[in-house]
């Protein structure tokens, strides 16, 4: 004699166990957009950030100078590289002010309000940070090669780290303004299959 007691399963229970399985987790590839989404902040973070103190550093001068004339270059003598020092550094700011936000769109994927005051914010920063980006990328641009019909001529001959710095700092402001786009686009996608 056996003392165990053998219950055929149904096929109820056997189709409830393989929907359970089936099913798909909460969430699902919205909270891999916002958790990707976290990550690409806190690299437009650094890039914002990294920019800005780049920039806001670069300074130079040449060794050979009298008791009354000396050569310097420096961001703020460049209205367009203070521009962009400030602006970089409230975009650092919105960023890393955005983190919590972010962290509510990985724990709540599929709210809605969030999302879209990222991207409303996201793209006012964007604005500011390609305005800001391109009118720095302008003057590095004179300095490396001048404009020959206004007679300005360029100073990166003589003021390599200078023209080095500021023009690691307009790379590094690009990939932030890359990465709002990436963001904006991928908040957008998550709205969008709502």
């Amino acid at each position: 004699m056996s003392t165990t007691i053998e219950v055929e399963e149904s096929s109820k229970v056997a189709k409830g166990k393989a929907a359970l399985l089936a099913a798909p987790r909460p969430g699902g590839w919205k909270k891999g957009i916002a958790i990707m989404d976290f990550i690409l902040r806190l690299g437009a973070i650094a890039a914002a950030l990294g920019a800005a103190a780049t920039m806001g550093t670069s300074d130079q001068k040449l060794p050979f100078f009298t008791q009354f004339f000396q050569f310097e270059a420096s961001y703020d003598n460049f209205s367009a590289f203070q521009f962009f020092v400030i602006t970089m550094a409230l975009v650092g700011g919105y960023l890393v002010l955005s983190l919590p936000l972010s962290i509510v769109a990985i724990v709540r994927p599929r709210a809605v309000g969030p999302r879209l005051f990222l991207i409303i914010l996201d793209t006012v920063f964007l604005t500011l940070a390609s305005a800001s980006a391109a009118s720095a990328a302008s003057i590095v641009y004179l300095a490396h090669n001048g404009d020959q019909s206004t007679n300005w001529l360029a100073i990166c001959n003589q003021f390599g780290n200078f023209c080095s710095q500021t023009s690691g700092a307009v790379v590094s402001s690009f990939v932030a303004v890359v990465v709002l786009v990436l963001l904006i686009v991928m908040s957008a996608i998550a709205i969008g299959k709502h």
